[in-house]
């Protein structure tokens, strides 16, 4: 069975950054109804479970300016323009964490906030860590400390609400 969806009738971009744009849209409702909906649309994202070992996971700790605080957390990088979501899981390995995977899993994919955001996170198990050859470089707005914990260490940080991110409460449940 076919589900209708709704019909964009107009779109009107409100504001337009690095990570996001948000746009206006007048749209037509499965239900035939008219109303003004405002999206976010933000690029695909990769989260990363680094497994040096399968007892092991590699978590960072990185300040989130929105929440003026430093977190750990599962490392995390946005898709590159046109860049398959494997290559980028890769990419954000070896920056994030310095390390390079030989076996990149697709385990799952999650809408955050669906109720206003398009963001799809592409979650991914990384295993068989190698030092890369040349060390990698994280982006200019990123400070991160990479450290290794076992999953029962990371699981009771979450628990311990250490952790309040919650692409990594999920992404560790996962595994």
């Amino acid at each position: 069975m076919q589900e209708t969806l709704a019909s964009t009738l107009n779109s009107q971009t409100i504001y337009s950054g690095r990570v996001f744009t948000v746009v206006s849209e007048q749209v037509q409702l499965p239900n035939g109804r008219k109303s003004t909906m405002d999206v976010v649309r933000h690029q695909s994202s990769v989260i990363l479970i680094p497994m040096p070992d399968p007892e092991h996971v590699v978590l960072v700790r990185q300040y989130r300016h929105s929440i003026n605080s430093w977190i750990w957390e599962l490392p995390a990088g946005m898709l590159e323009p046109n860049e398959d979501a494997k290559t980028a899981a890769r990419r954000e390995c070896e920056e994030e964490t310095g390390q390079v995977p030989a076996v990149v899993e697709e385990i799952g994919t999650f809408y955050p906030t669906p109720g206003y955001c398009d963001e799809k996170m592409i979650f991914f198990k990384l295993t068989q860590l190698t030092s890369p050859t040349e060390p990698a470089q994280p982006d200019d707005d990123e400070i991160l400390e990479p450290r290794v914990f076992t999953i029962d260490e990371a699981l009771q940080i979450i628990h311990a609400t250490e952790v309040i991110d919650m692409k990594t409460a999920l992404g560790l449940k996962l595994i």
